[in-house]
């Protein structure tokens, strides 16, 4: 038997009997009681706060307004997925247009110094979003691997309006993370900054120096 094994049969066998899971109360972390239209206010302006562009959106148009973002940027090389709703409407989109559309689901040795020198931006779906603290929330797979929103210089990120939550507790409540949390989960609440010893911030050093949210709207807005 390993260490490990008999001091778990230790405090299993206490003399007073077994450890019971402490009462927490968790009205602190939840029970905002926003509505739809505080909570997207209150996200945009978290997330604007710091250096991070909202684009409001209709989901009909959505991709008119990604290639508006592409002309606007000078972004020529965009990697995206293509699985994902987002990324095979994006494609279908883009299909024609001068933009080079770069697979990410590729194994990383493969294309290492494509993505870190000659990708201009990443395109990804998100699961939702923080009102609390303007945050995105990604658990990426595969077809949309992490790197995509964390090494090229731009990250362009669809979120749809009716998937903003409260506060990062009603998101792992929600859905469940306790019981099937990625190893990856991210968390995104502006592009990439740093700061030196005299407080003076950069950003884009260690990932995108710019995010553009594209925000869905399931109806036009008036």
């Amino acid at each position: 038997m390993s260490a490990r094994d008999n001091i778990l049969k230790r405090l299993r066998e206490r003399a007073d009997g077994p450890l019971a899971a402490p009462e927490s109360d968790f009205a602190v972390v939840t029970g905002r009681g926003w509505d739809h239209a505080e909570r997207l206010a209150r996200f945009e302006r978290w997330i604007t706060s710091v250096h991070g562009e909202v684009i409001h959106t209709s989901r009909d148009d959505w991709t008119k307004v990604l290639a508006g973002v592409l002309d606007a940027k000078g972004i020529r090389r965009l990697a995206l997925g293509r699985e994902h709703p987002v990324a095979a409407e994006a494609r279908a989109a883009l299909a024609k247009d001068e933009v080079i559309l770069l697979d990410a689901d590729r194994d990383i040795e493969t294309w290492r110094h494509e993505q870190f020198h000659d990708t201009d931006a990443g395109l990804t779906s998100t699961r939702g979003a923080i009102a609390e603290t303007g945050s995105l929330w990604l658990w990426p797979t595969p077809d949309e691997p992490r790197l995509l929103s964390l090494v090229p210089p731009i990250h362009i990120a669809v979120l749809d309006a009716d998937t903003v939550e409260d506060t990062f507790f009603d998101v792992v409540e929600a859905h469940g993370w306790a019981g099937g949390m990625p190893t990856n989960a991210l968390l995104i609440s502006g592009p990439s900054k740093t700061a030196d010893i005299e407080q003076t911030l950069a950003y884009g050093v260690h990932g995108p120096r710019v995010l553009v949210v594209l925000l869905r709207h399931a109806e036009e807005r008036p």
